[in-house]
């Protein structure tokens, strides 16, 4: 079985940009917390006066990745997020072939 790399960018809504950040702080603590979880990072992007999050997650293999999307605090991100989006996020799931 391979590692599986997440990458998600998140464009919130202005008035929400805190909002995310915070949750997403919330997000971070709790995914380090899963067995199944290698890495979360959180970073922060801001260009021309749009904010966007880009969610870096590496998991031990796709039963960790769906775990993770399963978990209690997910569910919980993503029912209280959903109107904070100024686009509906983009994720990309990566099966790792050779990485350092």
């Amino acid at each position: 079985m391979s590692v599986i790399a997440v990458h998600a960018i998140i464009t919130p809504k202005p008035e929400h940009v805190n909002d995310v950040q915070t949750e997403m702080l919330n997000m971070v603590r709790a995914s380090r917390q899963e067995p199944g979880n290698l890495r979360y990072d959180l970073l922060r992007e801001e260009k021309d006066g749009t904010v966007r999050f880009h969610v870096q997650e590496r998991y031990r293999d796709r039963a960790a990745t769906q775990a993770h999307r399963d978990s209690e605090h997910y569910q919980a991100y993503r029912g209280k997020a959903g109107d904070w989006f100024a686009a509906t996020p983009e994720v990309t799931v990566l099966e790792e072939i050779d990485v350092a």
